[in-house]
């Protein structure tokens, strides 16, 4: 849980598209949201949404996604006007990402602290025997043997290699880190161990704070702080978790609740609902909310673009209709 307010990621206004020959994509558009101080804030929706946009383009903008406009103050500086070189420093330190395919990211040529000691120096540190033994310590913590350290990756499980990739991510103790999608590739024992590890690394002080980026909401609803639902390149609704949870506001984030299963629920009794119809092409949007045309609630003001709105501390919706959302108890 936050236990300050300081502002550790302010994001304005940011848009990032993606450059291709049929048009520009526009992936994340328009989003403002703050991270703060010890925080969890986790980024949920359906693919293609733009989580791992938002991601990338915090961490590294190459071609085809580019910065288009707005801001992403990390501490006072806005690294969408940093260098390559300027940015370079800021990672692993500051700003770390625990990549969406992490589990690829060995060679299997390497030992395990081979991969290790290479990735520290192009960071500008010294893999001496004080980094190591700072290293040991930190494999204890996430229930690792030093032992892997002789070893590589094709010779550990799925589980260990996402727990090594996490260790490695914070090993220089960042501001904030951002993890993409990391319980993906996982068994379910393995995605719980690792949600819990995250938070716990936040606990320990080894990270500030965190987002977490996922299209699990149950996975996310188990850690995070906040909630933050993107659709569609741009936020839908952004709350504390139990607000999101267990009274959502945008129609959106009521259908993504409603196509979870619940415990002690037979498929017999009721069956789950999906969302009708696809996410709109985002080379080709039109003005009008954007999820309106899935919606059971659109009415014709829905075909201007809503404004994102305040409902009460903290708590922000983009969305025309949603009193008569929280107003629905029959949904």
């Amino acid at each position: 849980m936050a236990d300050t307010e300081e502002t550790v990621l302010e994001v304005k206004d940011l848009k990032a598209y993606y450059r291709v020959m049929k048009g520009d994509v526009k992936a994340v558009d328009g989003l403002n949201f703050t991270v703060r101080r010890g925080e969890i804030l986790g980024v949920v929706g359906e693919s293609g949404c733009g989580k791992s946009t938002l991601a990338y383009s915090l961490i590294s903008l190459n071609k085809p996604l580019q910065h288009i406009s707005g801001e992403a103050n990390l501490l006072g500086q806005d690294l969408m006007k940093l260098s390559s070189e300027e940015k370079r420093k800021l990672k692993m330190k500051n700003i770390s990402i625990i990549p969406q395919y992490a589990l690829d990211a060995f060679s299997p040529t390497k030992k395990i602290k081979t991969f290790i000691k290479d990735m520290v120096k192009q960071h500008g540190r010294r893999a001496d025997k004080e980094f190591m033994d700072k290293v040991k310590t930190r494999f204890e913590i996430v229930n690792l043997s030093h032992s892997v350290l002789d070893r590589y990756s094709m010779e550990l499980s799925g589980g260990m290699k996402q727990r090594v990739v996490m260790l490695i991510s914070s090993l220089l103790d960042p501001d904030l880190i951002i993890a993409d999608e990391i319980t993906s590739a996982l068994d379910v024992t393995s995605q719980r161990y690792v949600t819990t590890l995250l938070a716990d690394l936040r606990d320990e002080g080894i990270i500030g704070s965190a987002i977490f980026i996922t299209h699990d909401l149950a996975t996310l609803y188990q850690i995070a702080d906040r909630i933050m639902v993107m659709y569609a390149g741009r936020l839908a609704e952004l709350g504390n978790a139990d607000e999101i949870v267990h009274n959502p506001r945008h129609p959106y984030t009521r259908a993504l609740i409603n196509s979870l299963p619940r415990i002690g629920i037979q498929h017999k009794d009721e069956r789950l609902t999906g969302i009708k119809g696809t996410p709109p092409d985002l080379t080709d949007i039109e003005e009008g909310c954007r999820f309106r045309f899935r919606c059971q609630y659109r009415t014709e003001e829905c075909d201007k673009s809503p404004k994102m709105e305040k409902t009460h501390q903290r708590h922000y919706i983009r969305c025309w209709n949603y009193e008569s959302v929280g107003s629905d108890k029959n949904e």
